[in-house]
This record gives structure tokens, sequence and C-alpha cells, in this order.
């Protein structure tokens, strides 16, 4: 309303360079020209230039009169050859109170391109290890090839490569080789084999050298040294550090409990399957990190309310003996009571299960490897406490990705939808960034007519919450196929699920969709984090799964070609991750997905990893531990009363390198389960390789072989199923109630359910090892054959 009172308007234009044509050796100067076309003065501000979301040079800009303007620059240094978008803005601090802040910003006319100069240029074109995803005991072959990316030849002769294998500083091997000859510009060796290393269980850096070449300018050797990320082990590699608390250091009344498997109970849904109960004021748990953190996540039990609504509470946070904050805790999205396959949130119901949740907290700074972190029962805190482990992790904001991305007005549902309605209108933007803060939403965003990019400050930093006052709202993101293409990465969702309801809950339900990618995303107390029909593909990566009411992630209906992997499923209730090779929605085949480099733990209901039928699908480097009712791994034909096809012939379903502890359990009923379950039922059950398979203390039984009877009648038996180099220790009787169902290391089940009968058809074991089992292998039946070799 009114007349806008005098003030400045700072523009930008003639966004520059000089030299023109600039190649690697030149220093490039960056100029713009910054005018006020407002009514009033300016004052001095200055002027930001950008190398795509780099910030590369900074000039003051002084003060101006209205309707003068001035024109600065600033001295970048000499760049890399490539293509760069340059761009600048003005008075990015809002230092000057202005007519309009939407003009401080201009791109120069195109691409700044940097020539390259007329020299060699040799660099690790290709650095390998094989097998790609190696367990412990694996002997990796390393090899490199180099490509000469310059514009001449190299020089003749040997061109030396150093590769080191580095745990943090500490060299852990050194293998050499080298090319001998001259490489032509734009050319690219052979792989050149540098030797091996057997492997060993951690997280490295594999770091590549190469001698300067003779031909190569001063500007070009500063690439010849590259690293790459090299992890050995089974499981996801996520870049937080775990702590159990029965490891930590316990004082002033608090007790360990455990070890159990009893559902219900503190220690028995615990992971390592014991806790640290804080009950008296006083008492505590303390860890010590092992890295540099300014967060912590901790895994807790506290009582449920009368009702059963839940409780809330508080625990003290200690950061080297002193008062840090309170760790602010609450029960609801735990404690379910009754029958085991649909319990409520009564306790009136019966037993209870699905007893710890998870809280996490942002540190008041950042705190170097061995800090003490406590967890203190104090006078303010009012409840008793279970406490299971705790994660520690150093965390930073992602940046705007920068051209094309918008950002929301605000933090509501409705901000967030008419930022990604703007980018689907506009063909020049890209995507919608979420900066830092908590966002509200209430039901699924839209996503459709274009591939758009939804990009967080990261799962720490970018978090969406569903309604407190409510449960069970259905929010996350739906797409449609003109949306394929399209990536969300780096954000959390927190959902406020108290109980299981299918169909709605999936943060991700996608259907009939391709090529998407999901990436870091971190989900709560929802139903699923994605649940996929007909969807092709895909990559889903470097997530976390927490605290679900089914399952983490489930593709279906001729889902092909997709990648999941480097994911952790922690307290999911259904299969973490599953294959299901469903028909009632049409779309085919589920064949040609690769599940890797994932970890499932305390999966409180089915199992760690499972799949339904299905053609060419691998799963490998799984890790499976302290499955609560089911087993670690289920491959089964059951077809749930839905249309589906069961296992292709060839190429075979494959699960390699797989550790399974602690896994297995009892459902539905009476029937008990092994840590692996083979289970040949309503439809084909062949085609199935299981190699580098390690089970470790069962809670039942190592690997189980069912089959389905239907009136009295088998259905499929098992056939052309192989395993290789399998190792099952410890599975010893149960001492419960289930105990004359235990003890076997391998089980060909002569009676799993009342209308049920033996085991049928064949298992091939080609080096087996069995150890401390109370019974090796138990095989009463005739009609069921294991053949050891």
């Amino acid at each position: 309303m009114g007349v806008p009172a005098p003030n400045p308007d700072l523009t930008l234009s003639n966004v520059s360079w000089t030299p023109t044509s600039p190649v690697e050796t030149d220093t490039i100067t960056v100029r713009a020209t910054v005018g006020n076309s407002g009514t009033a003065g300016s004052a001095a501000t200055e002027v930001n230039f950008y190398l795509g979301e780099t910030k590369v040079g900074t000039a003051a800009v002084g003060a101006l009169a209205a309707g003068a303007s001035s024109t600065v620059s600033a001295a970048i240094g000499a760049r890399d050859a490539g293509t760069y978008a340059l761009s600048a803005k003005v008075d990015e601090s809002n230092a000057v109170i202005e007519q309009n802040d939407a003009n401080n910003t201009a791109n120069a006319s195109g691409p700044l391109i940097v020539t390259p100069v007329a020299s060699s240029d040799l660099v690790a074109a290709a650095v390998n290890w094989t097998p790609s995803n190696p367990s412990a005991g694996n002997s990796v072959a390393f090899s490199v090839a180099l490509k000469n990316q310059g514009s001449v030849a190299s020089a003749s002769g040997a061109h030396g490569i150093t590769l080191t294998i580095l745990n943090g500083s500490s060299v852990v091997t050194t293998l050499t080789g080298s090319y001998n000859g001259a490489i032509a510009a734009g050319a690219t060796t052979s792989a050149l084999a540098l030797g091996n290393w057997t492997a060993a269980n951690g997280r490295y850096t594999v770091r590549v050298v190469l001698a300067d070449d003779a031909n190569e300018l001063p500007v070009k050797p500063t690439n010849n040294t590259s690293e790459r990320p090299f992890f050995v082990g089974r499981g996801a590699n996520m870049p937080y550090d775990h702590m159990e608390a029965e490891d930590a250091s316990i004082g002033g009344g608090a007790v360990m409990v455990g070890p159990n498997r009893t559902i219900g109970d503190l220690a028995g849904e615990a992971s390592g399957r014991r806790a640290v109960t804080l009950n008296s004021t006083g008492s505590f748990v303390e860890f010590t990190t092992r890295a540099r953190t300014n967060t912590l996540v901790t895994r807790f039990s506290i009582p449920d309310s009368a009702g059963g609504g839940g409780s809330s509470s508080t625990i003290n946070v200690y950061v080297n003996g002193s008062f840090h904050k309170a760790l602010p805790l609450t029960s609801k999205y735990a404690w379910l009571y009754g029958a085991e396959a649909s319990p409520n949130n009564s306790p009136g119901s019966g037993p209870a299960r699905h007893i710890y949740d998870e809280a996490q907290l942002m540190l008041d700074g950042s705190f170097p490897a061995g800090t003490k972190i406590k967890l203190q029962k104090d006078p303010a805190n009012s409840t008793t406490y279970a406490i299971d482990f705790l994660d520690t992790e150093e965390v930073a904001p992602v940046a705007n990705p920068g051209t094309g991305f918008v950002t929301p007005s605000g933090f509501t549902h409705q901000d967030v939808q008419n930022a990604l309605d703007q980018v689907r209108q506009n063909s020049a933007l890209q995507g919608v960034y979420l900066p830092p803060g908590n966002y509200e939403t209430s039901s699924k965003f839209q996503v459709y007519g274009k591939a758009v990019r939804v990009v967080g400050a990261g799962p720490w930093y970018t978090r969406f919450h569903a309604p407190t006052s409510q449960d069970n709202t259905d929010v996350g993101f739906r797409t449609e196929a003109s949306s394929n293409g399209s990536s969300f990465t780096g954000f959390a969702y927190f959902g406020n699920d108290t109980s299981r309801i299918d169909g709605p809950g999936k943060v991700f339900d996608f259907s009939n969709t391709a090529n998407m990618t999901i990436d870091g995303i971190w989900v709560e107390h929802m139903v699923c984090l994605y649940w996929g029909a007909n969807t092709d593909n895909s990559t889903i990566k470097n997530s976390r799964i927490r605290n679900m009411f089914a399952d983490g992630i489930n593709m279906t209906n001729g889902s092909a070609g997709n990648l999941v992997s480097n994911n952790d499923a922690r307290a999911t209730g259904d299969d973490s991750f599953a294959l299901f090779n469903a028909t009632d929605s049409g779309g085919g085949e589920v064949r040609d997905n690769v599940f890797e480099n994932l970890s499932a733990t305390l999966t409180w209901r089915a199992a760690g990893f499972a799949v339904y039928g299905g053609t060419n699908n691998v799963f490998r480097n799984l890790d499976a531990a302290d499955m609560l009712t089911y087993p670690g791994v289920t491959i089964s034909s059951l077809d749930f009363g839905i249309p589906m096809n069961g296992f292709g012939a060839t190429p075979p379903t494959r699960f390699e390198n797989v550790s399974l502890v602690r896994s297995g359990g009892h459902f539905w009923g009476n029937q008990t389960f092994p840590a692996l379950w083979i289970y040949s039922a309503t439809k084909i059950f062949q085609g199935i390789r299981v190699t580098d398979l390690d089970i470790v203390d069962p809670t039942y039984s190592g690997i189980m072989f069912q089959t389905d009877y239907v009136g009295g009648q088998p259905l499929f038996p098992v056939a052309d199923t192989i395993f290789t180099n399998t190792t099952i220790t410890g599975a010893r009787k149960s001492g419960d109630t289930f105990d004359a169902k235990s003890g076997y290391g391998i089980w060909a089940n002569e009676l799993p359910e009342p209308g049920e009968g033996p085991a049928r058809g064949t298992a091939t074991f080609n080096n087996l090892t069995l150890s401390n089992n109370h019974t090796d292998i138990q095989n009463t039946t005739t009609t069921f054959t294991l053949t050891r070799n």
C-alpha cells in the first residue's frame, strides 16, 4: 500500500571474462557491471563470482548514487580445461535494503570455456579391483588403466604406477607396476595388473600415483594422484560409528541385562540381545567416541502409558563430564500388544512387542575422537530407561546446487508443492532445493510432467514431519511416468504411524516409473520407505530405514534392472529388503535386479532379506543380525494368494557373501524359523545359488527346508538349489517352548505345521563347514535329498 520510500535497487549486467579464449595456464579475470536503478544511493557492498556452484572470487563495490553504475573485477587464477557456467551475485549478505532483491543475480551470456594447453596429460582412467565387493579373506586383484587426456602423445618408456591402500593415514599395502611405451593423445591403455591383497574388514582409501610424464607441462601433473574409497565387509558402509551399550562404561546403579531372545523383553529385543537399564537416579552409560562427531542417535525403551498412547520423558546427555542438554524421548511409536500378526496399541490386548524406538540429537559443537558421551538418569528424568546403543556422526549441510534450482518460500507443505509446480512449468529449471529446516507435511507431494531433482541439505538438516496431532498420515511422494528420471536426495521423513495399515504410509509409492534415483534418505515411523510396482532401472542408495511398520524396500510386478545399494534398515515391521514376483498389477517378470551392500538388523516381523520368485536377481554383500521373529534370509515361492510367477531356471537367483547372526525366531503360533529359510510352495522353486554364506548363533536352526502342502498334497519341490562355501556354527538347543525344533545346523523339516508334510526335493552343498551345533544335519525324511560334496 502507498508509495515506496526511496531505496536503491542494485542490478547486474555484462558478466564476462578476460582473456576471452583462455587456456589452462592463463590467469583469468572475471568482471560485471553493477548498476543502481533505484531512487536512492546505495552503500558499499560486494559482488561474488561463481563457476557453477563454487564461489571463485569477490570484488568490492563502492557506494553508488541513484542511476550510477560501476564495473568491478576479480582475478580467479588459472582453471583446468573445461566448460564453466559463470554467474555473479551482488549484495548476497543483504546488507543493502533494496526495492527489489530478485535482480541481484546475472549469468554470463555463454559458457566460459578453458581450452587445454598442448601437453600430454596422464590420469588413472580406471582403478578396479576384483571381486568388486570383497569380503574378509578374499584375495583382491587390483588393476589400473592409464589415459592420456592431453593433446599430444606421452613420452615413450616406462610410466610408473603406485597404488597404496590406506587405513586412515596408515599404509596397509603398496602395489606397483608400469606401462611401457608412448600413449597417444586421447588413448587409454588396457588394464595393468598391479598385484593382490588379502582383504580385511574395514574402510580404506585406494590412492593411485602416476609418475610425471616428460611431455606433461607443469600445469598437468596435479591430477596424477587420485583417490577412491574402498570398503571390505558385508552390509552397508554407513557414515556413522556404532557403539553398543553393553560395551560402554556403566555406573551409578546401571544394570546390564541379557542375553535372551524373548519378544517383549528389554534384552530380547535389543541388538546383540543385551542392553543397559537406567532405573535409579545417577545411573548412567558412557560411550567413548572413536571418530569426530556433532550428532548422536540412541536406541532406547521407556514405558508406555497406561492407555497405550505412549509416554514422554528426557534423558540427560553429558559431554566429557559436563551436562550438555536433555534429549527428548517418546514411546508413542513403540509398544504394540496382542496377536503377533496384527498387534495394536491397547495394552489389554495381550503380550507386548516392538518396545524400542530411536532418538536423535544435534550437539552444540563438534567433538573429537576420544570424547566421552554419557546418558544419565538425573532427578529431572522422570521414568526408567533401557539403552541399546549409540551412533555418532559428523555432519554438515549440503549447499544449494545453484543455477536452475528454486527454493520454497517457506516450510509448509504448500510451499514445497508450489516450488515443485514452478519447476514443472519452467523448462529452464532443474529442481527444488530444500534448505535446512523442519517441513510440515500432511499428504503426498505430486511430481509429474518432467524429470525433477529434489535436493535437501542432508537428512540431519532437511526434515519432513507428519502432523504430531494425528496418527498414520499418508505422506511422501507420488510420481508419474512423465517424471521418469527424477531424483530425491538428502532429506529425512519422520512419519506419525503408530501401527500397520496396509496401503498408505509409503514415502515413495511408485508405479510404472523408470530411471528414478533415491539417495541419502532417512525414514522413520512410516509403513515403507519404498514400494515399487513395475519400476525399472532405478537406484535406491545410501539411505537409512528406521522403526517401520512394514517393508523397508519392496519391488514387485515386473520391476526390473534396479539397483538397491548401501542401505541400512533397522527395526522394520516386515521384510527389510524384498522382491515379490507378483503379477496382479501386470508388469511381467521381476528380474535383473541387484541388491547389494545392505544391512538389516532388529527386524521385528518377517525377514531381513526376502525373494519370492523372479529371474536373475542378485543379492550380495548382505549382513543380517538379530532378526526377532523370522529368518535373516527367506527364499520362497509362496504366492500369498496373489497371482505370481515362481523362480526362473536361468539365469539363477543368487545370494553371495551373506552373514546371518543371531537370526530366526517363531511366528504364526508354533512355527519356528531358521537363519535361512528355503520354502518351496505354491509356485515353481528352482535356480537358486547361495555362495559364501556364514550363519552364526541362529535362534533355532541354521538352514531349514520346507515344502507347502494343500489338502495333504505337496506343492512344488525344491529343485536346482546349490550352496557353495557355507559355514554354520552355534545352532544350539533353545531351551524355550520350541526346544524340540532347535539345535539343527541344517534341517529338512519333516512336519513344520499341522496339515503340512515333510520337505520335498533336493539341495547340494559344496564345501560345507559345520561346527558347534547340537545336530549338524537333521533329515529324517524320505522325500528330501541333501548332497554334500
